[in-house]
């Protein structure tokens, strides 16, 4: 899903037997976002954002393919239809067919509102950002539903361009994600993502309904539910485009 949103192909069929922690943690990390995003998918799902006075839903579909493309366009409801958001390797763009204009999101909007909702347009541009920049140790070990959960603290590398102080990951030993915490500079914790319901769809065990929540505002949330997910489908370089991104033609 947009973190998350977004899905593939497994790489790694069971955890390390050995090696050092540091090892051992990275490579759960890795095979939670491998397992979600994927080679390429096709998904379709709904976002819900709710305040405390108002409700709004959206549903979308997405394409992706590796770790560097996506492209998330609304289908519904009839005013939103068309808005798309297309990222390519650390570049971002989005199109209102209302103003009929293409924007570039910079560095410095990375950080806001993806869409209105409680994700950042960095949470759905790089979701593999959390392997690549941060090192990542196994804190605790727990058992739930007969299934290990490993509790992961990922610290940013110093130079490493993210906002957050550190974030921890809740996985499940079928690389099902179940909560993210994100804290700030101070230690302060910000926000979560927290995984509501986990079904099998597209061959696979993955987290359906995911809430992301800020810690401050306790009637705040945007909820993203899954549908439908299809995994290794045909996806041309085409698709991710600004011509496509613009006048849709796949």
């Amino acid at each position: 899903m947009l973190r998350l949103s977004f899905i593939c192909v497994l790489l790694f069929a069971c955890w390390p037997l050995a090696g050092e922690e540091q090892a051992s943690a990275t490579d759960i990390v890795r095979a939670a976002v491998d397992h979600w995003r994927g080679i390429s998918s096709y998904s379709e799902m709904t976002m819900v954002i709710h305040r405390p006075d108002w409700e709004r839903s959206m549903s979308m579909q997405a394409w992706t393919k590796g770790d560097e493309r996506s492209l998330v366009r609304v289908t519904e409801p009839r005013k939103d239809r068309g808005n798309a958001t297309l990222t390519n390797d650390n570049e971002m763009w989005t199109f209102s067919p209302r103003i009929n204009r293409v924007i570039k999101i910079p560095s410095s909007m990375m950080g806001q509102s993806w869409m209105g909702s409680d994700f950042s347009n960095k949470d759905v541009a790089r979701a593999d950002d959390i392997v690549d920049q941060y090192a990542h140790t196994l804190i605790s070990t727990t058992e739930r539903d007969e299934l290990m959960v490993y509790e992961i603290e990922s610290v940013p590398f110093e130079d490493a361009a993210v906002v957050w102080g550190r974030e921890v990951l809740m996985i499940r030993e079928d690389h099902v994600v179940l909560e993210h915490r994100f804290y700030d500079q101070d230690g302060a914790l910000v926000k979560a993502l927290t995984t509501l319901e986990i079904d099998d769809m597209g061959g696979r065990t993955v987290a359906s309904r995911q809430r992301m929540q800020k810690t401050d505002e306790a009637d705040e949330w945007t909820e993203i539910s899954v549908q439908k997910v299809e995994y290794e489908v045909d996806v041309t370089d085409s698709l991710f485009t600004l011509s496509n991104l613009r006048n849709p033609r796949e």
